[in-house]
């Protein structure tokens, strides 16, 4: 029998994952990877199931490289460039971001291997499986066809429909419109959606709920304004059947909110319970186990971390993270939080350091000792406080330029007194390298300091935004009292409880305690602390802040000074609305690689980037998509000839 053959970019990939048990199996995905099958395989019931687990496998894609983040979340508002500019192309939208690009091949390749893998389960599932399974099996099948075309429709518009398995190499392929691709990715999701479980066989399996809560995030997508030129006819209803198949999640009590926002990036251990928390919908599933562990690993732990190795009593260790540099926090990024009162931001970003590197320690000079008694006295050691990045308000009289020099840590300060506020310009002392980073990805789990291997599972969907997504659309139906019980559901859960420790810190770095490749006798650069009370300059409290966060009406939204609506130019309700909602999921879901496809549907990515993101320059008519790659273009045929230019050109996305 032929091998599985996929071509769709020039490149010959072999079908999807063979995948066998091993002994002492952890999960479903932790099994021996097999490659070479061939199509006989596919028409046996185990050989069905080891087709589907491969594409439960290629999950682990949105999280492996550099383009889990440069296709979502760079040239965006929430993040820029860093000190590594290696891939700085995808936020200044540059001559180098082009159909060429190895990022817009990988994303447009994989989602295509996984598709061909989905239309042979679809297929042969009806015909060859048995056992209790089947229906599940089926739905996998539907769901993962839906789930790649609804990426390839997000990043690329309209592309090719391909919805039966190639066997043999194919040339020829008609690119279909956004407006097809969308009506068989909503289909494919409603197969999934009344195929599968209500509750998963094993941990990490699919369920009803996940179809349910991508088919709302889908209609909600063609409800949009990037498809406004043909969505008129299905808009009323798209946002309807948003609210109905988020409800249906919401109301399904298999998910619930975490209790607080912190258990979700509290990763202790491998496996560990907070890889199980009931808000979480779809995950891609990470193990420690390297014969699953695949080329990548889960790396996007590596692209948010600011420098900190070379800072004076410091090296770089597990807890602390390779700091890759690439995804700098804009000043919006911290200012979109009300960060006295909301949470998420505490609870979203690293701020403090301790000093792992005692030899290394700084000493106090003549110039800057508080006593003459210090002069040549460290200024901290092992396991004191060693950098600290203060977030504060422009104009705080507590911070110059002359008086951190004063101060026992390395200090980066936002602001210096006097300086005005400015979104697009240098302040403070931050830097491309320096500046709080973004932590809900850190991995504390690995078993080098050098190691890019992540081992965290990577969260695709949780119920946080399936409450925003009904909140959106009901707001986009402009019934805005009832998208406010949703966003409270979500600010409610983000504002601090009575009692709370308001500087308690914790990020998946703290699985360093679990790791046995980490010595317990040395001291690490981790901090169970933030600085929440030396930014703000408050008095310690720990009362509630429910009542400020807590939204009474849609005048609360309407009224709101915090919302940024003069730089981005909302002055009707339906735009500040959406201004808000935008703002609103930076909140929650800030870094969570969804930005850029967030605003390129809602036709923002040129306002936002140009209020705060520097470097970012999309174009109006270019930059809502992706440029069609290039190795596809050139291997395409029609009547079994290749596409001139004129021909490749008009299939290409305008402007590319």
């Amino acid at each position: 029998m032929k091998k599985i053959i996929n071509i769709i970019s020039g490149v010959a990939l072999l079908g999807s994952l063979m995948i066998l048990p091993t002994s002492c199996k952890k999960s479903f995905l932790d099994e021996e990877v097999i490659n070479s099958r061939n199509t006989s395989d596919f028409q046996k019931t185990e050989g069905l199931d080891g087709l589907v687990i491969g594409m439960y496998q290629s999950l682990k894609f949105h999280f492996n490289y550099t383009w889990a983040y440069t296709s979502t979340n760079y040239g965006v508002d929430e993040f820029t460039v860093g000190g590594d500019r290696t891939e700085q192309m995808w936020n200044s939208y540059d001559g180098s971001l082009n159909s060429f690009n190895s990022d817009v091949q990988a994303v447009f390749d994989n989602m295509y291997t996984n598709i061909n893998s989905a239309n042979i389960v679809i297929k042969n599932v009806p015909v060859y499986y048995t056992g209790a399974n089947k229906n599940t099996r089926l739905g996998e099948g539907y769901f993962m066809r839906a789930f790649d075309y609804f990426k390839l429709v997000k990043q690329f518009g309209g592309v090719p429909l391909q919805l039966e398995s190639l066997e043999i190499i194919k040339e020829e392929f008609t690119r279909n419109s956004a407006k097809e691709v969308y009506e068989q990715v909503i289909q494919d999701f409603i197969q999934a959606y009344n195929l599968l479980p209500a509750t998963p066989g094993e941990t990490g399996r699919l369920t009803k709920w996940a179809a349910a809560h991508f088919l709302a995030k889908a209609y909600l997508f063609r409800a949009s304004e990037m498809n406004n030129d043909w969505n008129g006819d299905t808009k009323t209803a798209d946002l309807q059947n948003a609210v109905k198949y988020a409800d249906l999640v919401i109301g399904s009590g298999q998910h619930t909110l975490a209790t607080n926002f912190s258990d979700l990036w509290n990763f202790t251990a491998v496996d560990g319970p907070n890889e199980s928390n009931k808000e979480i919908i779809l995950a891609a599933q990470f193990s420690n186990n390297t014969a699953t562990q695949g080329r990548y690993g889960n790396q996007v732990h590596l692209y948010y971390p600011s420098v900190y190795q070379n800072l004076p009593g410091m090296q770089r260790d597990i807890p602390g993270d390779r700091e890759f540099q690439r995804m700098r926090s804009t000043d919006y990024a911290m200012d979109v939080f009300d960060r006295v009162n909301d949470s998420r931001f505490w609870k979203s970003f690293k701020t403090r350091y301790l000093c792992n590197n005692p030899a290394g320690a700084p000493k106090w000079t003549a110039a800057t000792a508080p006593t003459p008694a210090l002069v040549n006295q460290v200024k901290f050691t092992g396991g004191q406080e060693s950098i600290l990045y203060i977030v504060n308000d422009a104009n705080d009289t507590r911070y110059t330029s002359t008086n951190i020099t004063l101060r026992a840590p390395s200090i980066y300060v936002r602001y210096f007194s006097g300086q005005a506020q400015s979104y697009l310009n240098a302040h403070g002392n931050y830097g491309v390298s320096q500046y709080p980073a973004l932590s809900k990805f850190m991995d504390g789990s690995r078993n080098l300091i050098a190691s890019q291997f992540g081992q965290r599972d990577g969260i695709l969907a949780r119920l946080a935004e399936t409450y925003l997504i009904a909140a959106e659309a009901y707001g986009r139906l402009g019934q805005y009292a009832q998208a406010i019980p949703y966003l409270n559901s979500v600010r409610d859960r983000a504002a601090y409880k009575e009692g709370e420790d308001r500087s308690a810190y914790v990020d998946g770095g703290v699985s360093y305690k679990t790791n046995p490749a980490v010595n317990s006798s040395g001291f690490v650069s981790y901090s169970d602390k933030n600085t929440y009370f030396e930014s703000n300059n408050i008095p310690v409290t720990t009362t509630n802040t429910l009542t400020a966060m807590h939204l009474n009406s849609e005048a609360d939204i309407f009224n709101s000074n915090k919302d940024f609506y003069d730089k981005v130019g909302a002055s009707s309700n339906a735009d500040k609305f959406k201004a808000f909602i935008l703002d609103e999921r930076s909140r929650e879901l800030m870094g969570e690689l969804m930005r850029w496809e967030d605003l390129a549907r809602t036709k923002t990515l040129v306002a936002r980037t140009a209020a705060f993101n520097l470097e970012a320059k999309p174009a109006e008519n270019k930059h809502y998509l992706r440029p069609i790659p290039q190795n596809f273009l050139d291997v395409l045929k029609i009547g079994g000839e290749a596409l001139t230019p004129a021909q490749k050109q008009a299939i290409q996305n305008p402007g590319w």
